[in-house]
């Protein structure tokens, strides 16, 4: 007997994909910007936590897919990021 459902976006690998899908819809703004809020509401709308957001864009940067400003206001795809929509 199960009390919890399965959490879809648990995995952060999943997570990150998702991510990074909605980060390709995107426009991005001067010198290949994507503000942070352009990708993390529409996440966190599809009911993700703001823990697995947190993990899905830490996993994406440490698979060099996304790059984040130190300010944390904007993330730029790297190239193979942008690999995988290509």
């Amino acid at each position: 007997m199960r009390f919890v459902e399965a959490r879809p976006y648990a995995d952060p690998a999943t997570a990150a994909r998702r991510l990074l899908e909605i980060a390709s819809t995107i426009e991005p703004v001067q010198d290949g910007r994507i503000h942070i809020e352009k990708i993390n509401l529409p996440f966190l709308r599809e009911g993700a936590t703001p823990g697995e957001y947190g993990a899905a864009l830490d996993y994406a940067i440490a698979q060099g897919w996304l790059w984040k400003h130190e300010s944390g206001t904007y993330v730029k795809f790297m190239p193979a990021g942008a690999e995988l929509f290509a």
